[in-house]
């Protein structure tokens, strides 16, 4: 009698190749025989009970723990195996109800009052900077980059990204330049290094980040002209920005407050300013994170759709002028994370260890995934607050992308971060 675990791989697994090793030792091959060959292991019964209850989350664990083993393939060859064949993490009534109990439970987290950002965000981003040091480009930049040519590297990549912002931003002199979740400060020496006498801003929740981007300032001869500041963007007060950017932080604001975001981006953006928003978005409401990224990657984090950002946007009295999606650019940057810090897994392995580097393995591979199969995108909307803010068509940005290069021919490389 087959498993129970088996019948529902064989439901799934209608198209490809997966030889699958179950805990009682049986093998079985799955599939119609095309395409590479993946060879999984389960090595107990718990884990292959754990991961029929609760895919969701337990595939994730399992591969953490080393309980669910793949001997020919990577996890992104299983994950997109799968993928390539299903949508629906649903197979039964209790895993129904259990992801409704999920999605309940993070709806009410993301609506109540009490500030757990700061927590979050040092979750993630207060890990090791010599983590990041493996995967990330030279400035690191740790969003989406832009492949515009298609085929350009992770570092010319990211600083088309910065440059495709820049342009949507209409800078102009002596503007004051601010940035909501600053990162490594590399987006803001680029716009105050493009931008003759602006003044910028950035505010991060991240200690790590903080002390390294403060780092990079005083090196470059900034630290004049660039602030980085320890600061929940709920609490600004007191200043107005000519530009206001936000670069891959709107996914950790949560559903329940982005009223308060935008209420707050107007008070702080001037009558005759511009915002750029870059966020990962999805193409319908999901209403809740995925169990394994929540619990281990981001916790209080919610990829929004479209039809999610516009309405609190418009009800804070700002006026949408652009929105571009960007497809698949994301995988393109998730598969030069991935396969670098894959390639520098020893260094990975020892500062943290064997279960940590397995668990950012199946994080990375598992976004990957989510742009390739699961038709998530990048979110560029431009805001303002006037009609007369920003021109009436878009040709303004391949000139001010032309003008950018020019900028950057000229500017000093970037300074190697030590630690």
């Amino acid at each position: 009698m087959a498993s129970a675990f088996l019948s529902i791989v064989q439901q799934i697994v209608r198209k490809g190749s997966l030889k699958l090793t179950l805990a009682n030792g049986e093998t079985h091959i799955i599939g119609d025989g095309t395409g590479e060959p993946v060879v999984a292991r389960l090595a107990d019964q718990e884990a292959e009970d754990a991961i029929r209850r609760d895919p969701t989350m337990k595939l994730g664990e399992m591969y953490m723990q080393g309980r669910f083993i793949l001997e020919q393939g990577n996890i992104y060859d299983f994950l997109s195996l799968v993928k390539q064949n299903t949508t629906n993490e649903i197979f039964d009534f209790k895993m129904a109800a259990l992801l409704l109990g999920r999605i309940a439970w993070q709806q009410l987290k993301s609506r109540v009052p009490v500030n757990r950002n700061k927590h979050n965000v040092a979750h993630h981003y207060d890990l090791s900077a010599k983590l990041f040091d493996l995967f990330l480009d030279e400035d690191w930049q740790y969003s989406c980059a832009y492949f515009e040519p298609p085929g350009i590297g992770l570092d010319e990549a990211q600083l088309a990204k910065k440059r495709h912002i820049a342009a949507k931003l209409l800078l102009e002199p002596n503007q004051r330049i601010l940035e909501i979740g600053s990162g490594w400060g590399g987006m803001g020496m680029y716009l105050t290094e493009a931008t003759e006498g602006a003044e910028f801003t950035g505010i991060t929740l991240s200690e790590e980040q903080l002390k390294v981007s403060r780092t990079r300032a005083e090196k470059r001869g900034l630290a004049d002209r660039v602030r980085f500041e320890l600061q929940d963007y709920r609490t600004m007060t007191g200043r107005k920005f000519d530009r206001i950017v936000s670069v891959g932080m709107f996914e950790h604001v949560g559903i329940g407050h982005y009223g308060n975001f935008f209420r707050k981006v107007s008070d702080l953006l001037d009558d005759n300013g511009v915002m750029v928003l870059h966020s990962i978005g999805r193409p319908k409401p999901s209403f809740g994170t995925n169990a394994f990224i929540e619990k281990y990657i981001f916790p209080g984090g919610y990829i929004p759709s479209v039809g999610e950002v516009v309405p609190p946007l418009e009800k804070a009295g700002l006026l949408v002028k652009d929105i571009e999606i960007l497809p698949l650019h994301y995988a393109y940057t998730l598969r030069h994370w991935r396969e670098r810090f894959v390639a520098r897994k020893a260094e990975a392995v020892a500062l943290y260890d064997e279960q940590f580097f397995r668990m950012w393995e199946f994080y990375l591979a598992g976004s990957e995934m989510g742009f390739r199969w699961d038709e998530l995108f990048i979110l560029q909307i431009q805001i303002a607050k006037n009609q007369f803010a920003v021109p009436d068509n878009r040709n303004y940005i391949a000139r001010n992308e032309a003008k950018l290069k020019e900028f950057e021919a000229r500017r000093a490389p970037l300074e190697k971060v030590t630690f």
